[in-house]
């Protein structure tokens, strides 16, 4: 990521300036509402790249996020790492937390405080009684859901404004710098005909075959988590 790549210019500029509700403006785009923890990794995201590229230039960037939530889209946004880039790497450990760094190594992890929802709840208490029917539950009517989602961006807006230090823990790490990029499908499974990355490819009495073909087991991403799935075809 550069910071003359004219696909990034407006969302650079926002991190630089400390623009935290236009770049929650970007992420409510691709997350499809607002909610406070996309508003967190939002922030998370523009500290760790103002912290770790204080020259204002971003290149080479890696995130490591470490469960899937809305929290991950505010990351994704904001520091432009995506599945599809090889700039997003998923460490499957169920917290909410994002490991941010640089070439070099030089990284920032921050975790969302155990303790976040329930002072978010105490700031708010007349929204958990309808978080419990809406997201928990599933029982609540058209009404209760609409109170609930102008409530929770409402809330979500606010937490832009709230010390970083109420909402996580954060620490300065060295890490050996990822290389999350993969090598395009350049080999051909011998009996459907597709394309596939080299290193998913099993050869079978000499022959190529994908995982599929091969009847062999495959990691599965989905919102539970990474997941081992068994060995037959996915349609």
């Amino acid at each position: 990521m550069h910071e003359h790549a004219s696909a990034r210019r407006a969302i650079d500029t926002m991190i630089r300036s400390g623009d935290l509700e236009g770049l929650l403006r970007e992420a409510e785009a691709l997350h499809g509402h607002r909610c406070p923890m996309l508003a967190l990794g939002v922030k998370a995201g523009q500290y760790a790249l103002t912290q770790l590229f204080p020259e204002g230039e971003v290149h080479g960037v890696t995130a490591i996020i470490e469960a899937l939530n809305c929290f991950a889209d505010g990351i994704q946004v904001v520091t432009g790492c995506t599945l599809g880039n090889g700039g997003l790497m998923v460490k499957d450990l169920g917290k909410t937390a994002v490991t941010v760094a640089r070439p070099d190594g030089a990284a920032l992890r921050l975790l969302v405080r155990p303790d976040f929802r329930e002072r978010l709840f105490f700031k708010y208490p007349t929204v958990r009684p309808l978080f419990e029917k809406v997201v928990l539950q599933g029982t609540a009517d058209h009404e209760e859901r609409h109170r609930f989602e102008h409530m929770w961006s409402a809330m979500a807006r606010r937490e832009l404004d709230t010390p970083l230090e109420e909402q996580f823990l954060i620490k300065s790490l060295k890490i050996k710098a990822p290389h999350a990029h993969g090598r395009p499908s350049g080999v051909v499974c011998s009996q459907c005909g597709e394309g596939v990355a080299e290193s998913r490819i099993r050869v079978k009495d000499g022959q190529p075959f994908c995982l599929a073909c091969a009847g062999e087991s495959f990691f599965l991403l989905t919102g539970e988590g990474i997941t081992s799935a068994p060995g037959m075809e996915l349609v």
